[in-house]
């Protein structure tokens, strides 16, 4: 036995000499699955209760960011770096407008006298279009953009018309606010002729009741107002919530009333809601006769701008359908009807977007441009003033 298990033993040896005689590939070979097994023990090994939070984090990475997420912030940051570059760029555009309009003045006097003439002064309406902006948890990020965009199509809209309207913006804040007051460096707050106010439309429409009640500010009896006798005016007086679903249709405006206008941009998602918010609060509803005079080669959803757009034609002719067909855009294929009583067809003041993904900086050089003309506006009434 002792013969017979030498030679084993010496195999053994033999066998663990030729191991250590091996290049480091094979040891490294035979070492291998070792040391994955303990690397995998390690790795599937409970971690201490300390670190259970460290854990949940580790296993809870942020998603990686999406294709159109990466190229908005990339557009965004572009926007940032060239800020004050667009300043400058507006601020040369500007000046070299009021020396073209200083030299036209030097050259050709009697033209410039002319157009003085032309020029007229706005006057302002006792009546009150009041934009209820109270959807701001309904809106994307676009859709806001789209919304800015229209709040701010209506005060150049207002502001320019020989007919104004008092102006109001109601449940302004949330995200819409932030917008404002961020990137667009809160310039809303130099807007003349519009309020902003933080309260609801039901609060609004009864402060609107004082302004138009003012004896200076609050307007005169002018244009299709003129029918009206002062003694009945505030008798007639009403609040109505313009709305799709509205069983009534509205026929004309009248003096010291508010028109609530909702500023929803929705793609249409949210509907009836102008119309429900309407109810809660006991208020009227009503819808523009767009189906009585109009015959449309699309859908009657306008754009909260355009509806405001087309009462203020209304208060310019007092012709429905002339405004809507002004207003209205071509795209829509909108036709005069032959006489009116036809459909009665609905279009409201939800506002969808209407593909008006306004740009931030069409929107700021908007303002840049009317701040000037209104200033113009005003060295023109100085100089006819001299001039006389």
């Amino acid at each position: 036995m002792e013969s017979d298990e030498r030679p084993a033993k010496i195999r053994k040896l033999s066998s663990h000499h030729e191991r250590d005689t091996l290049p480091a590939q094979s040891t490294t070979s035979v070492d291998t699955p070792t040391d994955t097994l303990i690397q995998d023990a390690a790795e599937n090994a409970p971690l201490p209760p300390t670190t259970a939070s460290t854990t949940t984090e580790t296993e809870a990475p942020n998603p990686p960011l999406s294709k159109s997420m990466q190229k908005k912030l990339r557009k965004q940051a572009e926007w940032d770096a060239k800020k004050e570059d667009r300043k400058i760029w507006r601020k040369e555009k500007n000046q070299a407008k009021k020396e073209r309009k200083r030299e036209e003045k030097r050259t050709n006097p009697e033209a410039w006298k002319e157009k003085q003439k032309q020029w007229v002064k706005p006057t302002m309406l006792p009546i009150t279009l009041l934009i209820d902006c109270d959807f701001d948890n309904l809106m994307r990020d676009n859709e806001r953009i789209s919304l800015g965009g229209q709040l701010t199509r209506c005060y150049s809209d207002n502001k320019n018309a020989p007919f104004r309207a008092h102006l109001a913006v109601c449940s302004f804040n949330g995200k819409l606010r932030e917008r404002f007051d961020g990137v667009l460096n809160k310039s809303y707050q130099n807007w003349k002729g519009v309020r902003f106010l933080d309260e609801d439309f039901v609060v609004a429409s009864e402060k609107a009741k004082e302004w138009m009640a003012d004896d200076k500010r609050g307007g005169k009896l002018a244009g299709v107002f003129e029918k009206y006798a002062p003694a009945t005016l505030h008798a007639q007086a009403e609040t109505i919530y313009l709305s799709a679903d509205s069983d009534y249709t509205l026929t004309e405006l009248k003096p010291f009333s508010t028109y609530i206008i909702g500023g929803l941009v929705d793609k249409n998602r949210e509907k009836g809601i102008c119309a429900a918010r309407a109810a809660a609060a006991g208020v009227k509803t009503a819808r523009l006769p767009i189906g009585d005079y109009l015959a449309m080669a699309s859908r009657k959803v306008l754009t909260t701008n355009h509806v405001h757009e087309i009462m203020l034609k209304w208060l310019e002719c007092g012709d429905w359908g002339e405004a809507f067909m002004k207003v209205i855009p071509k795209r829509k294929g909108g036709q005069l009807k032959g006489y009116a009583g036809e459909g009665g067809e609905d279009v409201d003041g939800e506002g969808d977007a209407d593909e008006e993904n306004d740009h931030v900086e069409e929107i700021e050089e908007r303002e840049e441009e009317e701040a000037e003309e209104e200033n113009e506006a005003v060295e023109q009434t100085a100089g006819a003033e001299k001039i006389e």
